[in-house]
């Protein structure tokens, strides 16, 4: 088909799981601060870490945002004590 490129496959783009980008930074931080890295090898961890550090704060942003739209939402309904039935099917205990 002419016209409009499918891009049902290209509009997912897979993101860091934010507790491994955390991880990666918090190991850059303490090679840096160890002081035993060439200048230029410095240099491309502190680039990165300021990649991460951005890719972490934008997590945590959309979490917060979530947090709020789902506080939002709630507000018009009415919460319900949650109580697990037994063996998980729901009528199933009394």
């Amino acid at each position: 088909m002419a016209g409009k490129p499918d891009t049902s496959e290209t509009t997912v783009i897979p993101t860091p799981n934010f507790e491994q980008s955390l991880a990666q930074l918090e190991a850059l931080v303490s090679q840096l601060e160890s002081g035993d890295l060439p200048l230029d090898q410095a240099l491309a961890s502190f680039e990165q870490g300021v990649r991460l550090t951005r890719e972490c704060q934008g997590a945590l942003s959309a979490a917060q945002q979530k947090v709020q739209l789902l506080l939002q939402r709630g507000e018009s309904l009415v919460m319900e004590d949650f109580e697990p039935t037994a063996g998980g099917e729901p009528g199933a205990a009394e």
